[in-house]
């Protein structure tokens, strides 16, 4: 059993760990614990033996001048605990190491009995790997678990991997089986840009940190670092064609991996959405008439565009040249070599054949007068004459009275024409 001395009642706490090496691509996983002890002032209150973990040919111990003192640093890993206060406090427990070469199993039980006399709630491993992102790019931030109900409940992805694995891999099985919740955060890194640091995936996995466990991190001068590195790997890859070439190809990979995919079922829901936008009515389509509706009311569409006809208003005048066309008919039954108004001609003309056909009307009266004047001195000059005028009356053809004459619109248009 593990005795803390010196180590507070915490508050909700969150176990966050990040481990040196294998897992931890251009140190952007260990770089971030170190960000949120150094931010929020951490406190060590253990170690594990380095005795028990660690090959120093592999991970070698360093030494350092203290006021002229030798000292020397084992590689192992420190607990930390920070206190994050606010509306809504919440204590962090800090685990921040190197990755140990040699029983695994045991180093995470003793981590496990940390937890479980701190109260752990949950435990978040953070971790990096080198991929086929280009830096231009966010960082994407995978959020991964071995338990089915805590990916449903926080929008995860459960864990489907297979193949070889590095201590995070192990820490979070060891969670499951001891019944901790656990989460593992995974920040891709360029491959052709894997030399530490990079302060970009850092700053990426403290972002997804923070709305996992819904706390404000300080992220201090982190931001403008990221850009200043992202400006940096602009710079040298400008100087290379190739890799300029290359990071255009990540970069249209990417952009086209990330294009929203529309299934069927999206595509009927869309089509079926805008189908009612252009819906008039129930059961009535645009330009169709239904019973009961007035045509005119509707638009017709953009082609083969007719308008409807004005409703007929009471009284003669409403509809000009509708009395010149009665007048026309009229003419041709008085005479037959009377010219017919061309039928172009007569959109132009009906408000003026209007007012002549009202003069023609009224002059009809003298018009058969005269012709029954003509008739009668006729008669007269034939009596006269005797035999011989009227082999005259038949040789010669009669001049045209005034009657055999059309008037009206008619002759005013001859006339004009």
């Amino acid at each position: 059993m593990i005795e803390l001395e010196g180590v507070p009642e915490l508050i909700d706490p969150v176990m966050v760990a990040a481990f040196e090496g294998w897992n931890d691509a251009g140190d952007a996983a260990s770089a971030a614990v170190a960000h949120l002890d150094r931010e929020w002032k951490g406190e060590v209150f253990a170690a594990l033996d380095a005795e028990d973990y660690y090959d120093f040919q592999v991970n070698r111990p360093t030494v350092w001048l203290d006021n002229g003192v030798r000292k020397i640093t084992w590689p192992t890993t420190r607990l930390s605990v920070v206190r994050v206060g606010g509306e809504k406090p919440r204590d962090l427990v800090l685990v921040r190491g190197i990755e140990p070469s040699m029983r695994w199993r045991s180093f995470c039980n003793e981590l496990l009995g940390f937890a479980h006399e701190l109260g752990v709630e949950m435990v978040v491993i953070l971790g990096a790997l080198l991929g086929d992102t280009p830096h231009t790019r966010p960082v994407p931030v995978s959020g991964v678990t071995s338990d089915p109900d805590l990916a449903r409940t926080m929008d995860l992805e459960e864990t489907r991997y297979e193949g070889p694995t590095g201590i995070v891999g192990i820490l979070q099985e060891a969670c499951t089986h001891a019944g901790v919740p656990a989460v593992s955060l995974w920040a891709a890194v360029p491959h052709y840009v894997s030399q530490p640091p990079n302060p970009k995936a850092t700053l990426a996995l403290l972002n997804r940190l923070e709305d996992l466990v819904g706390l404000h991190i300080p992220l201090g001068e982190l931001p403008e670092d990221a850009r200043a590195w992202q400006l940096g790997v602009d710079q040298l890859a400008a100087e290379d064609s190739e890799v300029a070439e290359y990071v255009q190809t990540l970069e249209e990979a990417r952009d086209t991996a990330e294009l929203p995919e529309a299934s069927g079922e999206a595509i009927a829901r869309e089509f079926e959405r805008y189908l009612r936008r252009r819906e008039p009515g129930p059961g009535a389509g645009p330009g169709v008439a239904t019973e009961g509706t007035d045509p005119s009311y509707l638009r017709d569409a953009p082609s083969d565009r007719t308008r409807p006809p004005k409703p007929a208003q009471p009284g003669p005048e409403a509809v000009p040249g509708t009395e010149a066309e009665v007048e026309v008919s009229e003419s041709g039954e008085a005479g037959s070599g009377a010219e017919q108004p061309d039928a172009d001609a007569g959109a132009e003309t009906d408000a003026r054949d209007g007012e002549d056909g009202k003069a023609a009307e009224s002059d009809k009266p003298d018009k058969t007068d005269k012709a029954g004047k003509a008739e009668k001195n006729a008669e007269a000059s034939d009596s006269g004459k005797g035999s011989g005028s009227g082999t005259d009356a038949d040789s010669e053809p009669p001049v045209p009275g005034e009657g055999d004459r059309p008037e009206g619109p008619e002759g005013s248009q001859d006339t004009e024409k």
